[in-house]
């Protein structure tokens, strides 16, 4: 295998001081040997995707992005959110049909930067999977209040709430303690972690029945609601700059990095890589196909819910309630609320079963504790793992704050994303003749004999638009005298670094296997 000159330095070969990295063949090798049932085909693939990204993005996050930052003008940040995942999702689609193995972005990372920042990719898809399992499961919880309130059964407020509230006071934020917990929230994690133990296939088979029912709901919506919508709610189209993010073109900027969360359970569909019945081809075509569905609902969705009240009421957790109790339809606000609430399962089901199968590839490594690769002797499971994470993501749920969570998961996101697409690039200079199934369209240049794809390099620049506001925004917070976002992110960087540091370096299994190899040829 011949690497061009100016990637020399990205050896495969574990050298001391260079980062170790697995080797194409070795992935073909684990490929053959995964332990996982393959079960599933492209409509349940497709139907993940879907699943999984159909949820907090339209029921939550679309009012707080349109009522803080952008305004009608929400719609150019679906789009712009939606290029930046488009470009991802080919160059996912590209190393899906290439490796065909569980790990998604963590693999891809092991392959063309090595293992320490395998490690790192793996530590932020916790970020973005596990954190954001919290965000999507206050919204259910938001819902589910509301729904039983309707109903004459009052849930009490210290049930359905966080211990830190966070709340907006100008550019400030405050934080305020208390004993709260949000086990409305937390329950809903259990309910799919018990589902996750019990199969996949047989799990996917509700998904793609609720993910049938949420989207009819939302056609509901979009049918009744066309009927309703105030032209004058969609101007003016972008609102008058007023500093900071709020408003005009960087509050458009703002508002995709904050729906970029939306968009995270596309990615879902790669991770199921082990247990597809034919990964090469079904894997990318659930991953772009899910991607399109969503970004074409989102767009309509959030065009008719911005027509139907003013933009600047949105800021709650259940905006589609709103705009159906402007209705006049009770019926509907019923259908809206059931369909939130059991749309919102599935996509928890969706990412607490891709951080699943990731932790199972980073234990299969030796990067993680060994229970969570250990399966379930009748039903094929990464068991006793799912169960660890899905406890602590419902301890995340009951405790964490909903605002920091999306913009941390959409940091996370974005990272990884942008990893992703460099991988692209790496493998096919590294390898040029392995066989794709799929390849990123779009052309392609060289430079110095690098091969350099149009489409990967747009991946990475629009990741890279999507993460600057975040850390603008976590900067401006900071000179404000609101440390909270920096510290929990250096915090959860450092709790990584530890853990690899003190666990994973020593147990990989790459590292074992080379010291092996040195020692006998000593």
């Amino acid at each position: 295998m011949e690497v061009p000159e100016a990637l020399m330095g990205f050896s495969s070969c574990p050298k001391e001081g260079r980062s170790r990295r697995k080797s194409l063949e070795r992935i073909e090798a684990e490929n053959s040997a995964q332990r996982l049932s393959r079960s599933l085909g492209p409509l349940q693939l497709t139907m993940l995707g879907v699943g999984s990204t159909i949820g907090a993005g339209i029921y939550v996050m679309t009012g707080t992005a349109a009522a803080n930052y952008a305004g009608p003008s929400i719609l150019l940040s679906f789009i712009i959110a939606g290029l930046a995942c488009l470009f991802t999702a080919l160059s996912y689609g590209e190393l899906a049909s290439a490796m065909p193995v569980s790990g998604s972005a963590y693999t891809y990372a092991y392959v063309s930067m090595g293992e320490g920042w395998a490690w790192a990719v793996g530590w932020l898809l916790l970020l973005e999977y596990g954190i954001s399992c919290a965000g999507v499961a206050a919204g259910f919880s938001g819902y589910a209040v509301s729904f039983l309130q309707d109903c004459g059964v009052p849930v009490p407020h210290a049930l359905s709430t966080t211990t830190f509230q966070v709340m907006f006071q100008g550019a400030a934020r405050h934080v305020h303690t208390g004993w709260q917990i949000d086990a409305v929230g937390a329950f809903s994690i259990l309910v799919v972690t018990v589902l996750l133990i019990f199969g996949v296939k047989e799990s996917l088979r509700i998904n793609t029945a609720i993910v049938f029912l949420k989207v009819g709901v939302l056609v509901i919506f979009v049918v009744l609601g066309v009927w309703v919508i105030h032209p004058a709610y969609w101007t003016p189209f972008v609102p008058h700059y007023e500093g900071g993010f709020r408003y005009g073109l960087p509050g458009i900027f703002r508002a995709a990095s904050i729906i970029f969360f939306a968009y995270v359970g596309f990615e879902a569909v790669s991770t199921a890589s082990s247990e597809a019945k034919n990964p090469r081809r079904d894997i990318p075509l659930g991953i772009v196909v899910s991607l399109v569905i969503c970004t074409v609902v989102y767009m309509i969705v959030a065009a008719v819910l911005i027509g139907v009240v003013p933009w600047q009421t949105l800021d709650v957790a259940d905006p589609l309630a709103v705009a159906v109790n402007a209705m006049h339809q009770p019926w509907l606000a019923v259908c809206v609320k059931i369909g939130a609430i059991i749309g919102l399962c599935s996509v928890l089901f969706g990412l607490l079963y891709a951080q699943s199968r990731i932790f199972f590839a980073m234990a299969e490594d030796g990067l993680m504790m060994p229970i969570f690769s250990k399966l379930h002797p009748q039903y094929k499971t990464p068991w006793v793992g799912t169960i660890v994470l899905g406890i602590t993501v419902a301890l995340a749920t009951a405790t964490l704050p909903i605002d920091i969570i999306g913009d941390l998961v959409s940091l996370g996101t974005a990272t990884a994303f942008g990893i992703v697409c460099f991988t692209v690039i790496w493998v096919r200079n590294a390898s040029p003749n392995s066989p794709r199934a799929f390849s990123v369209p779009g052309g392609a240049f060289y430079i110095k004999g690098v091969w350099l794809g149009y489409v990967p390099l747009l991946g990475i620049f629009f990741c890279f638009i999507m993460a600057a506001p975040l850390f603008i925004d976590m900067a401006l917070a900071c000179l404000a005298g609101d440390p909270v976002p920096a510290v929990l992110l250096i915090t959860y960087g450092v709790c990584g670094w530890a853990c690899y540091r003190f666990y994973g370096k020593q147990h990989s299994r790459l590292a074992r296997e080379h010291a092996a190899q040195q020692g006998g040829t000593e």
